[in-house]
């Protein structure tokens, strides 16, 4: 671990906490809580146009940053370009058995096209989740395992989530994110939609969602899912609500969610989602105050630039 450098028991950061005495420009790539003398909130984030492809050579005059409505003093910028981590996070149930053809051929075009220095690791939803693989930057044997799953079950969507970002902590790379590719459909999973939207702001990582749209419902669903036998008065709304969570927890997160009918969408949504987590921008600011901990910051990156879109986190827990 770098000099200067302390990381904490929980990863609080959408950004990144550095002490004064440390080149911040130099830093963008590690990973570091709360120091007690000067600090440098880094915010990484990506730069879409109106069809989700990244946006690339922009510089430091283009953005503004605002840290609880208030304007900031850029300290720091760079494109970063670096190795990543991502948990796959695959949804095998039984609402998701017409279109597994359409999930593996994605994910298993996701894994070729990675950087040799990226790191996988697999997890799988059904009735309980799943983590099928440790890290590993074996494509090959990824691809593997892709291509043996087999669908069924209920959908513990939110259980698998919440597994996989606890597993993102002991993550090889600074640079992590979830991937996931599902309907949305969740009528399974002990954690609520609150507990793990907490969760996933309080996580170093972030989420990227492609959202299979293959109609299924809670009458056609093809799973064996039966609205009498839930024990929680909450299953079938939860059900009905899975995309937008999908896309809620993206936005939060920093990441990007696509939508996805065929798999021709699916891989370009794949390939999209890929660029955006590879090719990340890096503010880094000295926040006024030392404010309270665990009071919530909300991050506002916003950019002079027409017609783009930028994803970033939406704030950070004061350590």
């Amino acid at each position: 671990m770098s000099p200067g450098i302390v990381r904490g028991s929980l990863a609080l950061l959408p950004f990144l906490l550095i002490s004064g005495e440390v080149d911040a420009q130099q830093r963008t790539s590690k990973l570091a809580t709360f120091q007690t003398s000067t600090r440098i909130v880094l915010v990484p984030f990506s730069v879409t146009d109106h069809s989700g492809k990244s946006v690339l050579g922009l510089q430091a005059g283009d953005f503004h940053i605002f840290d609880d409505q208030t304007p900031q003093q850029i300290a720091s910028f760079a494109l970063e370009d670096l190795p990543c981590t991502v948990g796959l996070v695959l949804d095998i149930s039984g609402s998701m058995q017409g279109s597994l053809g359409m999930l593996k051929a994605a994910a298993q075009q996701f894994v070729k096209s990675a950087n040799p220095e990226d790191d996988f690791a697999l997890l799988t939803v059904s009735t309980a989740p799943e983590a099928s693989s440790e890290f590993t930057n074996d494509a090959a044997e990824l691809e593997q395992k892709i291509a043996y799953i087999k669908p069924g079950g209920f959908t513990a969507l939110i259980d698998t989530v919440y597994l996989g970002l606890n597993q993102m902590r002991k993550a090889p790379h600074a640079q992590r994110a979830l991937l996931i590719v599902s309907d949305g459909v969740d009528n399974h999973s002990r954690y609520s939609k609150g507990e793990l939207l907490r969760v996933a702001l309080e996580a170093d990582v972030q989420i990227y969602s492609i959202i299979i749209d293959n109609g299924a419902t809670l009458s056609s669903s093809g799973i064996p899912y039966v609205p009498a036998m839930a024990q929680k008065p909450w299953d079938q709304a939860r059900q009905r609500q899975g995309p937008n969570l999908l896309e809620e927890i993206a936005d939060k997160t920093g990441g990007l969610y696509f939508h996805a009918a065929k798999d021709d969408t699916a891989k370009e949504a794949m390939a999209k989602a890929g660029e955006a987590l590879r090719h990340q921008y890096v503010i880094g600011y000295q926040p006024a105050g030392s404010g309270l901990s665990g009071k919530w910051h909300r991050i506002q990156v916003k950019t002079t630039v027409p017609r783009v879109h930028i994803h970033s986190r939406s704030g950070y827990y004061q350590p």
